[in-house]
């Protein structure tokens, strides 16, 4: 589990090719690692993975093929810039809110533009994740936390203040950036629950029909 802080923005030091997946290895600049094993998680753009080798500057991961296709980490290079996080531990500040590190889809920036001092992010989510994503709600992108501004069917807008944007790879957003997205935990686990027996239905899914039949709309 990690909060969406980010700690550090460290480099893709390569990407080894190995048999159908791949082992990232990572460079990670000023993120303390003298607490971190092997075996202990680490989020790198706001993807979970296990560290595999500590060289000393850094560490490797493997990446399995279906992270590789489901994630941005696929598309990444040598040199590029990535947002690191360790795992939380039971005595962390949860500063943002609580993010597994499982991506739940690939977006994509569609506008910035100024607000202040700070930049607004127009983005656009695959249109399964649009029910997820609310006004005032959270939301993690690229691993960072962040609340969500306004929501306009799958396009949401958030602001990235000074701070966020210089500790963190907003400052590299261009139009078109993918980004990995993760939705709020509770937002998952409600709609599974609201689901009831149904859940374990094949192609069960929260619907307008299924809440009223419910009674959890009220009648107009």
């Amino acid at each position: 589990m990690f909060t969406g802080i980010i700690q550090a923005v460290g480099e893709i030091a390569a990407i080894e090719p190995r048999g159908g997946d791949s082992r990232l290895r990572v460079r990670t600049g000023k993120l303390d690692l003298s607490d971190v094993r092997l075996g202990d998680s680490i989020a790198v753009n706001g993807v979970c993975l296990t560290a595999v080798d500590l060289p000393g500057d850094g560490f490797a991961a493997d990446v399995s093929g279906e992270t590789l296709s489901l994630t941005t980490l696929g598309a990444l290079k040598s040199g590029d810039p990535v947002n690191l996080e360790k795992a939380l531990m039971p005595t962390t500040r949860l500063g943002g809110h609580l993010v597994s590190g499982h991506v739940d889809g690939v977006g994509e920036v569609l506008a910035m533009r100024d607000d202040g001092r700070s930049v607004r992010y127009d983005m656009r989510a695959p249109e399964g994740l649009a029910r997820y994503i609310a006004p005032k709600g959270s939301i993690c992108v690229d691993g960072v936390s962040l609340t969500v501004n306004s929501v306009d069917g799958a396009v949401f807008s958030v602001n990235i203040v000074p701070h966020t944007r210089q500790e963190t790879t907003f400052s590299t957003y261009r139009v078109g950036t993918r980004i990995n997205l993760e939705v709020d935990l509770i937002a998952r686990y409600l709609e599974r629950l609201l689901l009831g027996d149904r859940a374990a239905q094949p192609g069960s899914r929260l619907t307008e029909a299924f809440l009223a039949e419910h009674g959890f709309l009220g009648k107009a």
